[in-house]
């Protein structure tokens, strides 16, 4: 099992996760929350976000459905906006995590953090999002 990789203290970014690693995920970041921007179904074989949830709940972990297609849209950033409010420690997960530091990004704008701050912590956590309108 890969480890998330840290955009904060209190946000982690992983491709697709395994339902199964939830419970030692939890307990390696002390994480509270796992955001899905995956949407079912985009290729075979990928856990459903039913699975996701399940695991996360039996592992105690709150779970917040956010899936992207594309460019996040406006709900899913308005989801993970809601679940990052209270700074909780919160995995983000797709397909490769791209879409996940995309929506994580826009979110924290709505939270007034500077862009190019952001734009340095995902590089720093190896994702470019210096064409992502922010």
């Amino acid at each position: 099992m890969p480890l998330p990789i840290a955009l904060n203290p209190t946000v982690w970014l992983s491709g697709q996760i395994n339902p199964s690693d939830l419970p030692a995920l939890a307990a390696e970041l002390g994480l509270r929350r796992i955001v899905n921007n995956r949407p079912d179904h985009e290729e075979p074989g990928q856990p459903t976000g039913e699975d996701v949830r399940a695991a996360a709940e039996a592992a105690g972990l709150d779970y917040v459905a956010a899936p992207v297609s594309g460019f996040p849209d406006e709900v899913a950033v308005a989801r993970v906006h809601e679940a990052l409010i209270d700074d909780a420690p919160t995995l983000l997960f797709c397909r490769s995590g791209m879409r996940s530091a995309a929506t994580w990004a826009l979110a924290q704008r709505q939270r007034g953090v500077d862009a190019e701050t952001l734009r340095a912590q995902a590089h720093a956590a190896g994702y470019d999002l210096s064409r992502l309108p922010l």
